[in-house]
């Protein structure tokens, strides 16, 4: 919501008398001062004014959680157990999932209740990079990175996937990075090649890596340096 407009729906001014005082210097978003009327201000700031707070900042929150497999990536269900049950009771409110995994996938998850910041992270046409390590039901044959490096055809989508990286580490397993993070892509670009993944596990978005330190089931807070690293 623009500046101007909180102003002036909260504080009970007109929009020109809003502006007046913003153009004054009279208005800070998180302690700073804004002389920007337009300004586009989200639900996480503090605004305020010579007259006192206008909008009390929500918490953010940014969380990487190690999914074990077993878990839905899903706010709730009423048959599977979800990741929710990982993350304690009191973070629940208003979080989402940013870029689901299958339950039987393991791997980097990445919680917030910042849909702003989640879809620049996941969003297909922005095309940061996702880093999978895969095992796969019969050998990787020598012709699946090239397959990949030129893209494969979604026939439902109607488009070619971004060329992805393919990094052999054994007969059966491989490191791939692909750059959407649509539907079951992994899988469905496995399968064009006529091979089927048995495991899965996710390891990096954008510059976010999943931390070597957390178990399966663990999570953390994000630093404000992988927050950051989002565009």
């Amino acid at each position: 919501m623009k500046l101007s407009r909180i102003l002036s729906n909260q504080n009970g001014v007109s929009r020109k008398q809003a502006n007046a005082l913003i153009a004054a210097g009279a208005v800070t978003v998180n302690g700073v001062a804004c002389r920007e009327p337009a300004r586009e201000v989200d639900r996480f700031a503090t605004v305020a004014s010579r007259g006192g707070v206008i909008q009390v900042g929500e918490q953010s929150h940014y969380l990487m959680l190690h999914k074990p497999a077993g878990y839905l990536s899903a706010t709730e269900d009423k048959v599977h157990k979800t990741v929710m049950e990982l993350i304690d009771d009191n973070l629940h409110s208003g979080l989402h999932i940013a870029g689901r995994l299958d339950r039987a996938s393991t791997g980097l998850l990445i919680l917030t209740n910042d849909g702003t910041w989640s879809r620049q992270l996941t969003e297909p046409a922005i095309k940061l990079p996702k880093v999978y390590r895969v095992s796969t039901a019969s050998a990787i044959t020598g012709e699946t990175a090239a397959r990949f490096s030129a893209g494969i055809w979604f026939e439902f989508e109607q488009l070619r996937t971004s060329p992805a990286q393919l990094e052999l580490l054994g007969a059966r397993e491989a490191r791939i990075t692909i750059y959407e993070g649509r539907y079951h892509q992994v899988k469905r670009m496995f399968h064009a090649v006529g091979n089927r993944i048995t495991a899965l596990h996710r390891e990096k978005m954008g510059d976010i890596g999943l931390d070597d330190n957390l178990p399966p089931g663990g999570y953390r807070r994000l630093t404000a340096e992988e927050i950051e690293s989002v565009p």
